[in-house]
């Protein structure tokens, strides 16, 4: 899952080697820090934050997959 959110953040930014996905495990619960060039920033959250929501769909439906729970914070 981390490396999804890498390239999905990757491919949305200006600066993709900016792009940092810190991944904890935490029980049954997976939390990724999604963290981007602050100029960059309103392109992974987009207009009422519907680009991030969209990304914490996508996540969280792959980690459904593994009977996982993730977490997505962007940071």
């Amino acid at each position: 899952m981390k490396e999804l959110l890498e390239n999905i953040a990757k491919s949305l930014v200006d600066c993709p080697a900016d792009v940092n996905v810190v991944e904890k495990d935490e029980n049954k619960t997976i939390t990724l820090e999604l963290r981007v060039n602050p100029d960059d920033m309103g392109k992974v959250i987009g207009k009422q934050g519907k680009i991030a929501k969209a990304i914490r769909t996508v996540v969280k439906a792959a980690a459904h997959k593994e009977n996982k729970r993730v977490v997505v914070e962007i940071i």
